[in-house]
């Protein structure tokens, strides 16, 4: 371990409202409580561009805000490891990787090895970073660790700064799929609904339909297969917030199947009879995740100025999931 106090860096989004720095601090470390935060921020732990500010201090957009953590940094350069990526496309300037479920995204606490960044840097050579993004090479957004699915790498600097740019301005094209709970009620629609950090547990969002709390996010759902008591449904992002999708789905009453985070690990339709709770075990055993696949991804191309698109299958594990609730048959005195 190095003595040097590791420092995280946050760049404020261009959108955002003016909130006190404690909050925004709060809303972007799960780990850590609004004390903390303000005993750091008076211990001059917290800077915005490079300035001492007091917790009452309101950010703006495009700060720079600065953070001395208390745990120590780690010597070691992210390792580059050979694991093998499933790339769907690759050319000079952007990568299209095929995550799969389980695979971090990138190093952080608790997760400094096997990550994608790992394979990257293993695989590829001089990969640029976003200012804030430290240790993050390549990245211009993410998926959850037990999400699996299509992530775009930008390879060099003119495609980081491209990706970044449609990433801000929401015109990149994300459609998921997902097996939730139930059957929506509509055959598509909108969910927009405000999302922040839930106050009883940080690792998890949720969310505020009178919309005056958290950040706006909108998904658009489509339903594509209603099987029995579950759901195959498409979802298209018109925001990234953390945990979107998730949070939506449990809002409108059909979380995610098997997402524990998200009461989807819980007999949520259905009735309780031994057979059918038995049948909704194994169920679980199959995926042991959140059934939640990132199918398709479509932007300008950095160079070409031209739309590509890209698709990827359903992994094994939603595929047989789907396949085993089509053989069912529910008793008829259900």
């Amino acid at each position: 371990m190095a003595r040097e106090k590791e420092i995280v860096i946050f760049i404020v989004d261009g959108n955002q409202d003016l909130i006190r720095i404690d909050k925004f601090l709060f809303d972007k470390m799960p780990n850590v409580t609004r004390n903390k935060i303000q005993e750091g921020i008076k211990l001059g732990k917290v800077l915005v561009n490079k300035n001492s500010v007091k917790p009452s201090y309101k950010i703006k957009p495009k700060d720079e805000v600065e953070v001395k953590l208390d745990r120590e940094k780690r010597e070691e350069e992210i390792k580059a490891e050979n694991i093998q990526l499933d790339i769907v496309h690759e050319d000079e300037d952007v990568l299209i990787v095929n995550k799969k479920a389980g695979m971090v995204v990138h190093p952080a606490h608790e997760n400094w090895d096997g990550t994608l960044v790992n394979a990257l840097i293993y695989h590829l050579k001089g990969l640029p970073e976003m200012k804030g993004n430290k240790g993050r090479p390549g990245l211009v957004h993410r998926i959850d660790k037990d999400t699996s699915g299509l992530l775009v790498i930008a390879k060099n600097e003119k495609s980081m700064t491209s990706l970044a740019d449609q990433f801000f301005k929401h015109t990149i094209k994300r459609k998921y799929q997902a097996i939730v709970w139930g059957i929506p009620k509509n055959n598509q629609g909108t969910i927009d609904v405000n999302l922040r950090r839930s106050i009883k547990d940080r690792r998890v969002v949720e969310g505020f339909a009178n919309n005056t709390l958290g950040k706006r996010a909108i998904t658009h759902y489509k339903l594509i297969e209603k099987i029995h008591y579950i759901s195959l449904i498409e979802c298209e992002l018109e925001t990234g917030r953390t945990h979107q999708i998730r949070a939506h789905m449990k809002h409108i009453g059909h979380p995610i199947f098997c997402d524990k985070a998200y009461g989807g690990k819980l007999i949520v339709k259905g009735n309780r009879f031994t057979n059918y709770k038995r049948f909704v075990e194994n169920s679980f055993k199959i995926i042991e995740r959140q059934a939640l696949h990132a199918k398709s991804l479509g932007f300008i191309h950095p160079s070409t100025k031209k739309e590509v698109y890209f698709e990827s299958k359903l992994p094994e594990d939603m595929s047989f999931l789907l396949d085993k609730w089509r053989k069912y048959e529910v008793p008829k005195s259900y």
